[in-house]
């Protein structure tokens, strides 16, 4: 790995959630811009709940018995992936983990609680989500591997690149490709509801579903990931 700066945290719980966040606070670039009413405003390139909430989750819900690994966090110039070791909790599964709440550690959930690292229990991962969408920014990604959890956001370069590969792709000669055709480009991998709008900077879902994404699935064109499940929170088209 060509690391640039690798910094190693020890100490108790509480100590290692403060140092962490003060860390990657610290990490976390902005970028400010003159706004329409003529004053500055400054934005960070992830909002701060979803990148604390990651780390607080990987904390209060690592499975501390695996030894040899610890929790990682990966910060690139485009996406910050926390790495955790152990598998989901309990009840809780990728196509759920929304709506479904279980503590492995509830003694440190508790205590993260009373510290108000943690606000309601259970509302964290759904809100990342959100928030993510308000940003404009795509929805966090989950993956499990092995003994690991893997947690990774997305900043607006993932996207630019992804644009710039795309204008690349695309001969100056040509017409302009349609939004379908920039659908079945960007979902050459599988890409959730949210990414594809983002990456077409769309926001009216219900139009954006209506008007091109059930049309080309109806096509064939493009499928879903999991088709059995066509609503579930961690379902991705890509483009057959």
């Amino acid at each position: 790995m060509n690391v640039v700066k690798d910094k190693i945290f020890e100490g108790r719980i509480l100590e290692l959630v403060e140092k962490t966040i003060e860390f990657v606070r610290s990490q976390v670039k902005e970028h400010t811009y003159l706004g329409a009413d003529a004053r500055f405003v400054t934005e960070p390139e992830y909002p701060e709940f979803v990148w604390k909430e990651m780390i607080i989750n990987a904390i209060a819900h690592r499975d501390y018995s695996i030894k040899g690994t610890d929790i990682q966090i990966k910060m690139f110039d485009d996406h910050i992936t926390v790495e955790s070791p152990g598998t989901l909790p309990g009840i809780v599964r990728l196509n759920n983990m929304r709506e479904m709440h279980f503590s492995r550690n509830p003694k440190i959930a508790g205590m993260l609680h009373e510290y108000e690292y943690v606000r309601e229990f259970g509302e964290g991962v759904d809100r990342m989500y959100f928030e993510m969408k308000q940003a404009g920014l795509p929805e966090p990604e989950y993956q499990t591997e092995g003994f690991m959890v893997y947690a990774t956001i997305k900043n607006k370069k993932f996207l630019e690149r992804v644009s710039a590969v795309y204008d690349n792709d695309t001969p100056q000669d040509t017409p302009q490709d349609t939004p379908q055709d920039r659908i079945l480009v960007y979902c050459s991998e599988p890409r959730s509801k949210n990414e594809i709008m983002a990456f077409l900077e769309y926001k009216d879902i219900k139009n954006f579903t209506k008007r091109y994404l059930k049309p080309l699935i109806q096509m064939g064109r493009l499928k879903m990931t999991i088709p059995d499940k066509p609503h579930s929170p961690n379902q991705k088209y890509v483009a057959k």
